[in-house]
């Protein structure tokens, strides 16, 4: 495969295979930024990957209070899945479990009416928790140009939940994979990377840290596996394996996988986590995992990402 060499790292002239999903985002706050961060930890829990999980989620960034509807700390969340049920779902649960039951929190809407491609009716579902004790709102200015929001009341006090959330059609998918002479240059690269990809507004790395250090490969030699560790990328095994795709020298691999709401996004924190990794000594190549671009629709180009950025 051709390569090119970037901040005398060499990157394969490769490109990481992106899936449309649907995507969401969240603003939680809360009366300060412990339980608004608590709120966003569980509500994102076991949310790497829909290969075993009801959806991919993660934190996007912390928000200050004068960004906030009401003026409190917040967290944006994004949430991911393959349809618009299959994203309501779990946010419905997720909400219900991990927000609704957290000390002093509220929930409002991340993606505005004219930004999204369909509008979730969450609250619908969620407000019959207040047995029939809620109270539907509108707060804003205009009665059209006004927010509709439910007061569910709680043993603390009042949960105060947007009625509905806009969802957009998203990219999942975008990775790519960081190889070095050993764990330490490795990992550092890799947080490295994620910190540059938390900069880009709209994107998330769900997996722990936004680092997955068991990337997959489509199937397994074990009939009820619908995946397997990437044997191609598995440096202890790259002299038994003979397709390794590990290079001389090279000890360690991380992947960093990415979601974004759109795809210029997910390219651009492609091409600045790639860009911060090529400046830790000590990591040889870096690629990216696609499957011939048969499975998914966006072939996110590493080479046409640093170009663009």
């Amino acid at each position: 495969m051709m390569s090119f060499e970037y901040n005398g790292v060499e990157i394969e002239d490769t490109f990481a295979e992106g899936f449309a999903m649907w995507g969401t985002r969240i603003i939680i706050t809360a009366k300060n930024r412990k339980w608004a961060n608590i709120a966003a930890a569980e509500m994102t829990g076991f949310a790497t990957s829909v290969i075993a999980c009801d959806c991919e989620a993660a934190v996007e960034r912390e928000i200050p209070p004068e960004e906030t509807p009401d003026g409190r700390p917040g967290v944006a969340v994004m949430m991911f899945g393959f349809s618009k049920k299959r994203l309501s779902a779990p946010m419905l649960n997720r909400i219900g479990q991990c927000v609704l039951t957290c000390p002093t929190t509220a929930i409002f809407n991340g993606i505005p009416e004219e930004e999204a491609d369909d509008m979730l009716d969450v609250g619908a579902s969620l407000r019959f928790f207040g047995d029939g004790y809620q109270v539907k709102m509108r707060m804003g200015d205009g009665w059209q140009e006004s927010q509709r929001y439910w007061r569910i009341p709680v043993m603390e006090g009042e949960f105060l939940a947007e009625a509905k959330f806009g969802a957009k059609k998203a990219v999942a998918g975008g990775n790519f994979l960081i190889m070095g002479v050993d764990e330490d240059s490795t990992l550092e690269a890799s947080e490295r990377s994620i910190e540059a990809i938390h900069t880009v507004p709209g994107v998330i790395t769900p997996f722990p840290g936004g680092l997955c250090r068991s990337g997959s490969k489509v199937g397994s030699k074990y009939a009820f596996l619908k995946a397997s560790t990437n044997t191609p990328f598995c440096p202890t095994i790259k002299t038994s394996f003979p397709e390794s795709q590990v290079p001389e020298g090279a000890n360690c691999v991380i992947e960093v996988v990415l979601n974004g709401l759109d795809e210029p996004s997910v390219m651009k924190a492609m091409a600045v986590g790639i860009r911060a990794a090529t400046e830790v000594p000590g990591v040889k190549r870096i690629t990216a995992v696609n499957f011939g671009g048969k499975l998914g629709k966006f072939n996110l180009g590493l080479k046409e990402a640093l170009e663009d950025a």
